[in-house]
This record gives structure tokens, sequence and C-alpha cells, in this order.
């Protein structure tokens, strides 16, 4: 009962966080607002249904009927089949339910504005991939062309991020993968595998129980939204199964922590070479290793771990490309664009009212119950990974470079405090992952999202 309490005292609270965020913007409390100094069309632009990036706009669409429907399966028969399962099928059916469930939600807003075009809007990495006709002088030459006012200063996604991204989208142009259908359906197959990394790292980390419990509430997480499509889906998707090659790594044979752990390290390595607020996931990371039974099991995965990612820094370097370098300048290119007009009195505590819409009532309640101190003193995986991605959110958001669209840009760590369904009693899981469901399918239809 005591328990019970705090979970619905965690929603109540986070429902009063979400009203307030969507009401101050009508208040007209001068600075407390989500921008300043900027017109009517401006506004209407960038913080028409603040704190969520879009605009109101209830609609329907050919996804609304397969997204009820995958959304109602799942609560109603997910928890059973995910315990009934051969455990080798869960990953692999956690991932194909996020997967249709992202892409229902997108079909919402049709198949062009929905899906395929979404990634070929003007400030979108598509734009600059027919203008990189030579890589290794784009690296060369990435870092001089961030800061905005240029001739040739890169468009805002591309500028705004390290050289990984816009080279994925350039390969794939390469191969004869051009297009926003393409492109989209790149972000949504990785970005929904995060699921799967999430049940797999739990596994590792806190057993099968723990993770046949999680498995519905990361298939059907409202994160989906954003997942399908936008390059932030990729990079969490990429960042989740580092994290879950570093699970395997530190809960391992010994060969198998060396092998997992190098992947670990490329994988977590090219992360951060696709969006420099990726250097938090060593956050989570650092959750997994303490999750070790030993300290010579977390040394053994953190070894090859660091020398891969060591490698990858290195490539780029060599290549003409220093981390470093695109982060002091990203950071003033920040500051050239909308963020000097969103003030941090707003965005500050709005940022959590948009993670509160992308993760569902469900998982506040759930992560209500990570701050147990007992379990974390024991070093429960479940229980150090939510207050890692936690944790990395709060680093976030204090870094002030961060400011609105957090429900896209903290992806890689919210998309991991869906995990949190799995701590809730088991009779009442139902009712908050159905809870999550009604949420995302009401927002979907209510806003029209940017991403």
């Amino acid at each position: 009962m005591k328990s019970a309490r705090r979970e619905i005292v965690a929603a109540v609270v986070a429902v009063v966080l979400v009203a307030a965020a969507f009401a101050v913007p009508h208040l007209n409390l001068g600075i407390v607002t989500p921008l300043i100094n900027s017109t009517p069309r401006q506004i209407q632009m960038f913080a028409e249904a603040a704190p969520i990036f879009g605009w109101w706009d209830a609609h329907v669409g050919w996804g609304t009927i397969p997204a009820i429907a995958i959304g109602l399966g799942t609560t109603l028969w997910g928890p059973a089949v995910a315990q009934r399962l051969p455990w080798r099928a869960v990953p692999l059916v956690t991932w194909a339910t996020a997967c249709a469930w992202a892409f229902a939600l997108a079909m919402v807003d049709g198949w062009s504005l929905g899906f395929a075009r979404r990634l070929e809007t003007s400030n979108e990495y598509l734009r600059q991939v027919p203008s990189v006709t030579d890589i290794p002088y784009a690296l060369r030459s990435f870092s001089s062309r961030i800061l905005d006012f240029q001739p040739d200063s890169w468009i805002t996604h591309v500028s705004g991020h390290p050289p990984g991204a816009l080279l994925t989208f350039v390969w794939l142009d390469r191969i004869g993968l051009s297009g926003g259908a393409w492109a989209g359906l790149l972000c949504l197959l990785v970005g929904s595998s995060a699921s799967a990394a999430i049940v797999v790292a739990l596994r590792a980390l806190s057993g099968a129980e723990i993770a046949r419990s999680a498995a519905p509430f990361v298939a059907v997480a409202p994160t989906a939204i954003w997942i399908a499509v936008s390059a932030d889906g990729y990079f969490a998707g990429v960042a989740a199964w580092g994290l879950a090659l570093l699970a395997l790594a530190v809960r391992g044979t010994t060969r198998l922590s060396l092998l997992a752990g190098a992947g670990a390290g490329l994988l977590l390595g090219w992360a951060i070479f696709l969006n420099y607020g990726l250097g938090l996931i060593a956050l989570p990371a650092v959750a997994v290793l303490i999750a070790a039974k030993d300290v010579r099991s977390a040394l053994r995965a953190l070894v090859p771990a660091v020398v891969a990612a060591l490698a990858v820094v290195g490539v780029f370097a060599l290549a003409g490309f220093w981390w470093f370098d695109g982060y002091v300048l990203v950071q003033e290119r920040y500051w050239q664009g909308i963020a000097k007009n969103r003030p941090f009195q707003y965005w500050a505590w709005a940022n959590f009212a948009s993670v509160v819409c992308a993760v569902g009532l469900g998982t506040v309640a759930g992560v209500s119950r990570a701050f147990d101190l007992k379990l974390v003193k024991g070093r429960s995986g479940v229980h150090l990974l939510i207050l890692g991605a936690l944790l990395a959110t709060v680093c976030a958001d204090l870094s002030m470079l961060s400011k609105a669209e957090v429900e896209r840009i903290w992806l890689p760590y919210t998309i991991w405090l869906t995990a949190a369904g799995a701590l809730l009693p088991p009779r009442s899981r139902r009712w908050w992952l159905g809870l999550n469901v009604i949420g995302a399918l009401a927002l979907n239809h209510l806003i029209l999202t940017n991403w």
C-alpha cells in the first residue's frame, strides 16, 4: 500500500508538471515562457504546443487503427506473452512490436508527412548530403563550417552534431538508398531495435524475469513517436546496443567479455560521433560496470571497450576531425540560433514535462521505485541503469545545451527509463502500461509533432 501511494504521488506530480508546462506559456509571465524576443510567427512555429515541439492539430490517419490495435493488444496480452515465450524470441518479438508501434504512430500523420518526407526538411541531414562530394575533405573541413553566418556553414542539424551523423546518410545515399523513405527506414529499424537491446541488457544484469516484465513497456513506449522518424532514434539504437554489449561483457565468460566489450566500445565510440550529447552515455555505462559481479569482471569488460572506443576517436582524428574542437564550436553555434531566445527559466523544468510525455505516466510510477537504496547498494542492474539514465538527463538539462525538443534529443536516455515498468507490482502493471499507451495515442493524435 505504501509503495502504491508512492507511485500515485509520482504520477500526480508528473501530471501537475505537464499541466503547468502547457499552461504557463499562456499566462504572460515575462521570461518564464518558451520563447522571448520573437515575432508571433516565430512563436507559432517554435512554441505553439510547448513544451512539445509541434502544433496543435487534432487528426487521425490510416495508422490510427493499427496503433490502437497494437497498443491495446500489448496491454491486454503483452505481459503474459512475454512470460511464456522462449527467451530467444523475447528480444525479437519486442523489437517487432516496437517497430510496428512506431510505424503505426508515424502513419497517423500520413506516409509523406509522417514518414517519407520527415528527414527531407530544410534543416535535416538529407539536404546536406548532395554537397558532400569528397568525404575526406568534408571531415578535414568539418569544424571550420560549424559556426553560422558563413558562406559554407553546415545546415542546422549537421552543424549541431559530429560528422558521424551526416556520414551515415551520405553512405546510405552512396549505396543507392537515397531519399527520405530509406533514411526513415534506417532510423525506424535501428531506433526500435533499442527495445531489444534493453531487454538483452536487463537479462544480463538482473535476470530474465525483470527483462520479461520490462518487455511490454519498452515495446509500446511513447518514445516511439520520435523514433519514427528522427535521426535521434538511430542515435538511441546505436547507444542502446553499445550498453547492451557492455552488460553482456560484465556478466559473460572471459572470451565473451573481451568480444562484447570491444563491440560495446566500437558502438559507444561511434555514438559520440553521432551526437555530442552522447558523451553523457558514460553515466549509464558506469552504472553497467558497477553492476558487475566483481572488479575483475568490470575491468575485463572495460579495457577492450575503452581500447575500441579510442580506436574510433583515433580514426576520426587521423581523418582530420577532433571531437573536442567540434564540441567547443558547437556550443557557440548553439547560442547563435534560436537557443538564445529560449529562456532557461522555463525550459529548466519544462524539459522534464517533455520527458514525462515521452515516457508515460506508467514509466514515472516505475521510476519512483528505482530509488530503493537497499537494492541500489546491492548493485541491482535495472535500478542502476534507470538511475544512470535519469542522471544523464539531469546533467543534460543543467548544461543549458538542451532547451526544448528533449522529447527527441534525450531519446538515448529516456528509452532506458521505460524499463522501470518492470519494477511495478505485477497486479498493477497492465493498468500503468495501458496509461502509457493512452498517453502516446492522445499526444500523437492531438499534436502534429515536428518529428
